[in-house]
């Protein structure tokens, strides 16, 4: 049994929830059912609302066998593709090179606390959130000096605790910037892996990119991408007029990798407008805003 089978039988905790009306709507969400939880609450209103139908704002997993799934039922991060649980998966030849952020089979928590408890759900890799603290931008310190690693998961469960429990992008403050990047990857230019790449950007009005952040989370951390190892991370941006999120990836020559990446956010996110590539290179050496590399 996989990992996303289980997903939707447990709650924030681990533990089975009880069966009810409302859990079957809820099947697909892996979402905490603390009432007080500003997601659970929306989702539980959205739910209500509906007994037909479990396309909710942001369901996270697609039916059993759809003839053809919506793009929003593909961003099922955490309950469509996570990765198998350690007693199915092969043990790593010792010594194999791993990519980064990768988790390594001797780090998998699956197995839970020692002595039994509740059973954790690993992702494929391990992702750090990153702060970039806008009061240290106001000193005029060197670019790159205010930005500090949150934490880092490496399993469903850690995941939403930390997302649950942070300011979500419409609670930051102007200039704030909100990473979450493949372990061992820094969110800077300077970095070898991001040295030569580039970002995809979308741009919305203040107060509305919370839904995009989670949403782009989700399909990143859920590896929802064909290519997805291309993907350094993305980084959410509060201005003073607008929010931005952007995903950053490895290698801005591969066009076709860059492409299918731009082309496949869209779709998760459902977003219509046509959307820019812009190389890291580029905007380093340009006095004004940089051209787009690729659009889509």
């Amino acid at each position: 049994m996989t990992c996303s089978t289980r997903l939707r039988e447990i709650n924030l905790t681990g533990h089975k929830a009880q069966p009810s009306p409302l859990r079957n709507k809820l099947r697909f969400l892996p979402l905490c059912s603390c009432p007080s939880s500003t997601l659970s609450k929306r989702h539980t209103d959205a739910a209500a609302a509906s007994s037909s139908s479990s396309s909710c704002c942001c369901a996270l997993s697609r039916p059993p066998t759809p003839p053809h799934p919506t793009p929003q039922k593909r961003i099922a991060a955490a309950a469509d593709v996570m990765a198998e649980d350690t007693e199915t998966r092969p043990a790593s030849a010792g010594g194999e090179e791993r990519e980064e952020g990768e988790i390594a089979d001797d780090e998998d928590s699956s197995l839970g606390p020692r002595g039994g408890g509740a059973v954790s759900h690993p992702l494929e890799h391990a992702w750090t959130f990153w702060f970039d603290n806008p009061q240290g931008k106001s000193r005029q310190q060197a670019w790159g000096s205010t930005i500090h690693p949150i934490h880092t998961f490496s399993t469903v469960e850690d995941f939403w605790s930390l997302y649950n429990n942070i300011h979500h992008p419409s609670k930051l403050t102007v200039g704030a910037d909100l990473h979450c990047f493949k372990n061992k990857i820094e969110p800077k230019w300077e970095d070898p892996i991001c040295a030569n790449g580039g970002k995809w950007t979308i741009s919305c009005g203040r107060g509305k990119s919370d839904t995009l952040w989670l949403h782009t989370l989700l399909a990143l951390i859920g590896e929802q991408f064909d290519f997805g190892d291309e993907i350094c991370g993305v980084v959410v941006s509060i201005r003073q007029k607008q929010e931005r999120v952007a995903i950053w990836t490895k290698n801005a020559a591969n066009e076709a990798a860059q492409i299918s990446i731009g082309k496949q956010w869209k779709e998760f996110l459902e977003y219509k407008d046509s959307i820019g590539f812009i190389v890291h290179e580029d905007a380093k050496k340009a006095e004004k805003a940089p051209k787009n590399r690729y659009t889509t």
